[in-house]
């Protein structure tokens, strides 16, 4: 697996690649065949999301390649060995894209057969940038196959290459009659799939921002789908916050965007699926810091394996279960509707509205949420209540961060200073209350110890770290509150 950084230029037949010494050592040019298999569904789904799969010969690097957007210009590539069949996509790639497949059938769709000519620039034995010639003859596959020829030339940035690099290729490139290519791969440009539909919404208008924002989270959605069947680094957290995000506007656009009741509840559903394993993986790493902040003489039992291994294992069995959803026919429903929310959506009377009137009303009464929330807390004299209605206003202030952040682009730095305001809130109550669940963690694990034999002066000494951290942030917190309804009055 690798990321993929390149710029892609359109060039007449007869260009010439211009000399490129000065930037670095030249070698090259060297010419080669390679012939290209690509697959999608038969109504094109991968090539409307920019993503590619092909099976490759010839070359460095034969076998099958898919390639994930990441943003512009740079895409994930996650290669396979080749296989003998053609006909058959390998299942690890096939579950890769399911996220846009939902259940279609993979099928060849078209062949690019390419003479690609290659330099590289070189400082030393470290490859810095590659440009490529490529005189392509691509077939669409149909009932009349198509036939179309054309040349391109990329120059992609490799391991020991800089941006800066790379720009200054793309400028000799220019200058000696390249053009950019509105093209994102050779598949785009051979298939020209039709463009995602879009709402119909008003410029300027309330309904306009509103679905902007919520089409980039579809889009982040999206794109860490096949990271989270991966297992990678923080791909659960970022389609979680993803989910969270979507669903807290849908609430604080209700009147933008209305009948949504049903969607915000399928993207609660997946938030908690997702949930299970992100929370294994923050408590887990949160005691293993803990633990490696000890001196060895006051880590005694097992204890590393309770917290860490074990934890690991209740992990990989809710990566498990997220992995079954994610090829489930629920998940493909809630993905449906979210492409149908963002290009037909059932928009309020307050879609129509001017931005800055009519979100920036909204933004007010979302933090206005936050501070009712506070005081309605602070009424209950009953301790233990007033700490369960105390999360009502994390809650709240998450909610308001959220809305500030979408808000933000279109209503400029206010609604920045907002989200930030609010996250300091929400940040100061997560930690008092995740200072709370670990001590109810480590009392389980501790009876669990304790029920096996086992040494649980360890479970007691991270406990008291815990509760004495909880317990800072709680007294911290009027401060906090405080200074923030001071700073956020200045901003509203």
């Amino acid at each position: 697996m690798g990321i993929e950084i390149e710029d892609k230029f359109d060039v007449s037949p007869e260009y010439a690649v211009p000399d490129l010494s000065g930037l670095a050592d030249v070698v090259g040019p060297k010419s080669y065949q390679l012939v290209a298999l690509y697959y999608d569904t038969p109504d094109l789904r991968l090539a409307s999301r920019g993503v590619t799969l092909r099976r490759r010969r010839g070359g460095a690097d034969p076998g099958w390649h898919l390639k994930l957007p990441k943003a512009k210009g740079v895409r994930q590539e996650i290669t396979h060995p080749l296989t003998r069949s053609t006909k058959v996509v390998p299942d690890e790639l096939a579950e890769l894209v399911r996220a846009y497949t939902r259940g279609a059938e993979l099928q060849p769709v078209a062949e690019l057969d390419t003479r690609r000519t290659v330099t590289v620039l070189l400082d030393g034995e470290t490859g810095l940038v590659e440009i490529a010639d490529d005189r392509v003859k691509g077939t669409v596959y149909g009932e009349e196959p198509k036939v179309v020829r054309w040349r391109e030339v990329e120059a992609e940035l490799l391991e020991g290459g800089s941006q800066a690099l790379l720009a200054k290729v793309g400028k000799r490139l220019r200058k000696a009659g390249a053009s950019p290519s509105e093209a994102a791969s050779k598949l785009a440009k051979l298939l020209e799939p039709a463009p995602l539909p879009t709402a119909p919404t008003k410029p300027g208008s309330a309904g306009e921002v509103v679905i902007a924002y919520l089409s980039g989270q579809v889009r982040a959605l999206l794109s860490q789908d096949p990271r989270v069947r991966r297992a990678e680094e923080d791909a659960v957290h970022q389609m979680r916050v993803a989910s969270r995000r979507m669903r807290s506007a849908l609430k604080a656009f209700k009147t933008v965007v209305v009948d949504t009741g049903e969607l915000q509840e399928e993207l609660r559903w997946l938030g908690n699926v997702l949930g299970e394993a992100r929370d294994l993986e923050v408590i887990r790493a949160r005691y293993a810091k803990m633990l490696a902040g000890l001196a060895p003489e006051l880590v005694t039992g097992p204890i590393q394996t309770r917290l860490g291994s074990d934890l690991q294992r209740r992990e990989e069995e809710a990566y498990g279960r997220i992995k079954d959803v994610l090829s489930g026919e629920r998940y493909y429903v809630l993905l449906d509707a979210l492409d149908e929310l963002v290009s037909a959506p059932a928009l309020g009377k307050a879609a129509a509205k001017p931005a800055e009137e009519k979100l920036h009303a909204i933004a007010v009464a979302n933090w206005e949420r936050v501070t009712k929330a506070y005081d309605h807390a602070q009424a209950i004299d009953d301790l233990e209540r007033r700490e369960i209605a105390m999360h009502d206003v994390r809650k709240a202030a998450k909610r308001a961060r959220y809305t500030a952040e979408a808000l933000q682009p279109s209503l400029g730095g206010g609604m920045g200073k907002l989200a930030k305001l609010s996250e300091d809130i929400q940040e100061v109550l997560g930690t008092y209350q995740d200072g709370v669940v670990a001590q109810e963690t480590l009392a389980k694990e501790a009876e669990s110890a304790r029920q096996a034999g086992e040494d649980t002066f360890t479970y007691g000494l991270l406990i008291g770290i815990e509760r004495n951290a909880a317990e800072r942030a709680h007294a911290e917190f009027p401060r906090v509150w405080k200074e923030t309804l001071k700073a956020v009055t200045k901003v509203l």
